[in-house]
């Protein structure tokens, strides 16, 4: 009988899933022995020095030896053996991180280490990093983006109207405030210049939005029962495979846009989305917003949408720090993600 059916190629997916999952799980293994060792090593200098008081000639004579003795295996330059120090000071004391950082690479836990002051800013990318597969160039893009500030500013309703599985990555995914300063725009303009003015630099405003987008169209039609409505502009996120609508206001936020939207979304999701794609998501960007305003405005929407504001000008606004939660809120928050990496 030829191996050539239904039943044999069900049958070689299963072992292809196999092989990957065991490539995979050995992959981890190896990642989490040498994190160990790394801690091992980071440890011993850090009580071989209280212990007898060495001082730095102890990483740079350690380090020697070391290359002497292992010629052919990388990792024991004295700069590393900083970094293995470094990371076990750090890390020793902070009984929720130590664990996790197990989970993820050394080079991407030196990213993190190196480049991220606050505990709590740590535990989130570490979280996200291994939550969501993080490259090394994913991760460097995530911090330069300041998604930690993101996920922690930004007004949306997904946390009541997505998944879990899908929830974290769309606040990623929506910031509080975007920076069109390459439009060459005066202060005062319609929205129609607006608009055109952002599909004219199509590829700039998409790498704004956070570089999973895809332009779907501007003023996108929809037809309700011979009444014809359009949307400013709709995209598509790869990742989240959602389509999202963008409304654009040069104004101040106001509650009734909410209501728009939810209806927009509605008629996606019926007539447009296809099956295998996620629920549509809304986000309507202002020139300004009252952040209490849109937060009872979104208390008891049903459909996920995001409220942001954008700028024309590339100075960072000094008031936005004024709306970062306190650390016990921040770790409340955080503590969510542990709970959906454990069910993922």
């Amino acid at each position: 009988m030829p191996l050539t059916g239904s039943d044999y190629k069900k049958f070689l997916i299963e072992v292809k899933e196999k092989i990957l999952n065991s490539q995979y799980e050995a992959l981890k293994y190896v990642n989490r022995q040498l994190i160990e060792l790394y801690w091992d090593i980071g440890r011993m200098i850090v009580e071989r020095q209280d212990e007898y008081g060495w001082g730095k000639s102890i990483v740079q004579n350690l380090a020697k030896d070391l290359q002497n003795e292992f010629p052919g295996i990388k990792g024991f330059s004295s700069q590393n053996l900083w970094r293995m120090r470094q990371f076990y000071s750090i890390y020793c004391e902070l009984k929720k991180l130590s664990p996790l950082v197990r989970e993820i690479s050394w080079t991407k836990n030196l990213l993190i280490m190196m480049r991220c002051k606050d505990d709590l800013e740590k535990e989130f990318y570490i979280k996200m990093t291994k939550k969501y597969g993080w490259t090394k160039n994913v991760l460097i893009h995530q911090i330069d983006n300041k998604s930690y500030e993101k996920f922690l500013l930004n007004q949306t309703s997904f946390d009541k109207t997505l998944p879990d599985k899908y929830k974290h990555q769309a606040k990623l995914a929506v910031k509080d405030r975007y920076t069109f300063d390459f439009l060459e725009l005066s202060e005062e303009h319609a929205e129609k210049e607006l608009e055109i003015a952002l599909i004219n630099n199509i590829r700039k405003f998409l790498a704004e939005m956070g570089g999973y987008f895809a332009f779907i169209g501007n003023q996108y039609r929809l037809e309700l029962d011979d009444e014809e409505y359009f949307i400013d502009l709709l995209l598509y996120h790869r990742i989240l495979k959602s389509i999202v609508v963008v409304e654009l206001k040069i104004g101040k936020f106001k509650p009734e846009y909410v209501g728009k939207m939810q209806f927009y979304l509605s008629v996606l999701d019926d007539k447009v989305k296809l099956p295998d794609e996620n629920y549509s998501i809304g986000i309507i960007i202002c020139r300004d917003k009252n952040r209490t305003v849109v937060e009872y405005t979104l208390k008891d929407v049903n459909k996920p949408i995001g409220v942001s504001t954008y700028k024309i000008g590339s100075e960072l606004p000094e008031d936005i720090r004024h709306y970062l939660p306190s650390p016990a809120e921040i770790a409340e928050r955080l503590s969510s993600l542990e709970i959906d990496i454990k069910r993922d």
